[in-house]
């Protein structure tokens, strides 16, 4: 009786009121976007935990925080949505090319690699359609995933816990590499040792990140421990200017800085990095049903990740 009473009163105000505050992670901010008032919004998830008898949502000053009940709820409520357009495609109010929407997350290693490219090549098929790029760590690329605000997500493997309820497509791996300013005096090397190259400045991803993990792992490989000189930014642009403005020497995926090497702008240091290599892959929810322009990109995605694979990596 209980599923046939919540069927028959929850209401699709609920649902979306539920993925807004989902989503964003604040009832304030979840109000301003479906242009309700806080307290409406507050009063419809009452009305939601009331009809569903479970809690769905820890509510602090600090925002609003899934329960396990919620996910498993949020998981579904994705999937309402989604049948529901399926069922408007059906009659002949699928929308229109130009209204097409493609909201990426990656990693600001991967993006700066692959998204220019694979953006050229995905206009020619969707001349008209937005596409929102965010970037993050990937553990905050992961979440957002989760709660439905970015469609798929270019990223790298992480805790299995973490990738619940998503898949995972290994497209390509990298190793790390370490760049400098042309005409630092590291490059005037043919084969420069690492106790060297530690001399200087190192600029290295945040703690927490895998990038970050790899470098002190790599370094650990060859009996050195992280420097105490160091400069850590998740910014590729920053990272970038530092190196040409001083002497710092980066360790870097090789995707974040593949350009500045073969345009010049950087000279990477024949530092052998064997080991280092780390995957990188399309996530996406496993219960998702993705319109054609969010498949098209994946699509594109997968063509220009080909060309990273070996022998073509290094």
């Amino acid at each position: 009786m209980e599923k046939e009473t919540f069927r028959l009163r929850v209401r699709l105000r609920h649902i979306h009121c539920f993925l807004a505050v989902a989503e964003q992670g604040n009832l304030g901010k979840a109000a301003e976007r479906l242009r309700l008032t806080q307290p409406a919004v507050s009063k419809t998830l009452s009305e939601l935990e009331d009809i569903a008898h479970c809690k769905l949502f820890e509510r602090n000053r600090q925002g609003a925080r899934l329960t396990s009940a919620g996910e498993q709820f949020r998981r579904h409520a994705l999937g309402v949505l989604e049948a529901l357009d399926a069922v408007g495609n059906a009659i002949g109010l699928e929308s229109q090319q130009e209204n097409a929407c493609v909201r990426l997350g990656v990693l600001p290693s991967v993006g700066v690699d692959l998204v220019p490219a694979a953006l050229a090549v995905f206009r020619k098929l969707h001349p008209h359609a937005q596409v929102s790029v965010e970037t993050g760590a990937n553990a905050a690329l992961v979440d957002m995933l989760k709660a439905g605000s970015v469609d798929c997500v270019m990223g790298r493997m992480a805790d299995p816990q973490m990738l619940l309820g998503l898949s995972f497509e290994l497209l390509y791996v990298e190793p790390l590499c370490l760049v400098a300013r042309p005409g630092h005096p590291m490059t005037a090397t043919a084969l420069p040792r690492l106790e060297d190259v530690l001399a200087y400045p190192l600029l290295v991803s945040p703690k927490g990140t895998i990038p970050r993990h790899n470098a002190e792992s790599f370094l650990r490989s060859r009996g050195f421990a992280m420097p105490l000189q160091y400069t850590e930014t998740q910014s590729v642009s920053i990272a970038r200017e530092i190196v040409l403005q001083s002497d710092a020497i980066w360790i870097a995926p090789l995707g974040a800085a593949r350009h500045a090497i073969t345009s010049g702008m950087l000279a990477r240091l024949a530092v052998p990095t064997e080991g280092s290599e780390e995957p990188v892959g399309l996530l996406q929810r496993s219960d998702a049903s993705l319109g054609a322009a969010v498949r098209d990109f994946m699509t594109v995605l997968r063509d220009v990740a080909s060309a990273r694979r070996p022998p073509q990596l290094l």
